[in-house]
């Protein structure tokens, strides 16, 4: 069927916007329903997905079950279809106002699920809010960002300059979640003082903590830029008898000494930081390889996705890093091509408010460019794209060169870690590109969630054991090829193939033949060990998706029976069988 001009310009359609680029057109709270409707179809929250049929109308395709009516547009990527207009239709009366129409959902819900909608109605509040604040300040932002770094994204090198593309990628939404760029309880003045998107340098609020309350782990001493209790004007008892911890400014009105009884807040902010893409993690700016992971008393990607930090992950982060590095020196290819941050060194209080990792980044060329995947497709402050300034500098400003190169390290590794038994969630936010003149690297943190098939691990079963996460160990595939397919596929492949095609960079079918190529050589390379990759992914007709809005805000745990909110699936069309791109 040939689309009509609403459909081909649908978000999230082969032939129109891909997932997590908004429309260019339109207000940001028309922006905001199309992208709240298609998900709410692709978890099925509206029952259309189940229960609606196709209608054809004189405007286009409208799915409906006789009481609810949406119009929709292929989809192709993460769902059948996607929302082609800003509107529900209930009983025949169009609501056209996102507000009206989660007021309507609301009401229609389990009376146990309400509390869940209308929590979610006041994430789309506070999102809109911001996305309409985003639209005023990018480009005061891209101004001062190119001031500071330079016009060419591609000479923005070393550590400092990476922060850069944290704020690029901030302005950009998530592939799947509709209100990422929200931050539940933060207004206006909180985000310009400390969200990435902003850029903004501010010191960070100290606490001294009696010794005996923390749980310190790594090795070495301290930076040097780590202050003492006595530095920071706390004099309480013998030195050494209090050690410091860095708190986050929004989380500085905490009552620590419930936490930790005899903790003092010290009485002068200390140590200038900058924000990146996950907001808690800070950079040191005289420092900016070393990065600070702090506690906030926030949400981001639904209500019960908290930036608090529980203990067993730092734990857990600190295996996983010894993980890959075990992995890497079994496999001599990914030697210098597959990096890690340090992540071993780390302070808690058993508690998820009073906190700190200390992460420090390897030592690279000064002429290197590390940029996240997340900001690939961000826009740069002279309006192209990120990847197009990559291109021109690496690739000869072939884009479809860049991606391929990215896709033949990236998926080798990722198939090589599942022939050991391992699925990381290494997301687009947490796998960077380190480009220079000597290639093209990945550098990994934060793989503090991965999935574990201990029949499979051998010899690594026992660093594997020291997982302080029933769930990240198992004895079957299942989890790992949904980890897989969710994260290396959807989120750090595909929706680059999809952005690539929305910006007409490259065909769609041209970069989905690309990743599926790559992604079949790299699972028959396995050998036997491949096989469930590539019937639960190269041959399915259907790809696990993730159900992010039902599990992380619309129902409790009981109600969606998710053990992990960011592992708790839908399901959606798979763009790699044959045809699928075209």
């Amino acid at each position: 069927m040939t689309p009509t001009p609403a459909e081909a310009t649908a978000p999230g359609s082969a032939r129109g916007t891909a997932p997590g680029i908004a429309p260019s057109d339109g207000t940001a709270a028309d922006r905001l329903t199309l992208r709240v409707l298609s998900a709410l179809l692709r978890e099925d929250v509206l029952g259309l997905r189940t229960n609606g049929v196709l209608e054809q109308r004189p405007d286009g395709p409208w799915l409906t079950d006789g009481t609810l009516a949406l119009p929709v547009a292929p989809d192709g990527f993460q769902a059948d279809h996607a929302a082609r207009l800003p509107v529900l239709e209930v009983n025949g009366v169009r609501l056209t106002g996102l507000p009206a129409v989660l007021a309507h959902l609301a009401e229609r819900a389990d009376p146990l699920d309400r509390p869940g909608h209308l929590a979610f109605a006041e994430e789309c509040r506070q999102t809109l809010t911001t996305m309409e604040l985003h639209d005023r300040v990018r480009p005061e932002v891209h101004a001062e960002l190119a001031e500071r770094y330079g016009k060419d994204v591609a000479d923005w090198t070393g550590p400092r300059a990476s922060l850069g593309f944290e704020a690029l990628a901030a302005f950009l939404d998530h592939p799947v979640y509709p209100t990422a760029r929200g931050r539940s309880g933060l207004a206006e003045p909180q985000l310009r003082s400390y969200a990435p998107e902003f850029h903004p340098t501010f010191k960070l609020r100290w606490l001294a903590v009696p010794a005996g309350h923390l749980t310190v782990r790594g090795d070495g001493p301290l930076p040097a830029w780590w202050p003492s209790a006595e530095q920071l004007g706390v004099r309480l008892g013998a030195p050494g008898e209090f050690l410091t911890l860095p708190v986050h400014p929004l989380t500085a009105g905490e009552d620590f000494s419930r936490i930790a009884p005899g903790a003092v807040l010290a009485p002068e902010p200390y140590l200038d930081v900058l924000p990146t893409l996950s907001m808690r993690t800070v950079a040191v700016a005289e420092d900016p390889v070393c990065h600070l992971k702090l506690p906030l008393a926030t949400a981001t990607l639904g209500l019960r996705n908290r930036r608090t930090i529980k203990p067993v992950t730092l734990v857990n982060g600190a295996v996983g890093q010894r993980l890959v590095e075990a992995v890497v020196a079994r496999e001599p290819r990914f030697t210098g091509r597959v990096l890690h941050a340090d992540e071993q060194r780390y302070a808690h209080a058993d508690d998820e408010l009073l906190a700190v990792l200390l992460r420090r980044y390897p030592d690279g060329p000064d002429g290197s460019v590390t940029v996240p995947l997340a900001a690939l497709l961000a826009e740069a402050p002279d309006g192209r794209l990120v990847i197009d300034h990559l291109a021109d500098r690496f690739h000869r400003g072939s884009v479809l060169a860049l991606y391929e190169e990215l896709l033949r390290l990236l998926v080798d590794w990722q198939t090589t870690l599942f022939r050991h038994g391992i699925a990381l969630e290494s997301h687009q936010q947490n796998t960077s590109l380190v480009m220079d003149g000597s290639g093209l690297r990945l550098l990994y943190k934060d793989n503090d969630g991965p999935r574990i098939n201990t029949t499979r691990i051998g010899e690594l079963a026992s660093l594997a054991a020291e997982f302080r996460d029933p769930r990240i160990i198992g004895e079957q595939d299942r989890a790992l090829t949904d980890l897989f397919t969710t994260i290396t596929g959807h989120l750090c492949t595909a929706s680059l193939a999809f952005g690539l095609a929305a910006h007409g960079r490259v065909p769609l079918d041209r970069s989905l033949e690309v990743l599926r190529i790559t992604l079949a050589e790299a699972v028959d390379r396995l050998g036997e060990a491949g096989r469930p990759l590539r019937t639960a992914l190269l041959d399915a007709q259907r790809l696990p998706v993730k159900a992010m809005v039902s599990a992380g805000t619309l129902l409790s745990k009981e109600r969606s029976g998710a053990a992990d909110i960011n592992k708790h699936y839908t399901d959606g069309p798979n763009y790699l069988l044959p045809g699928s791109g075209s």
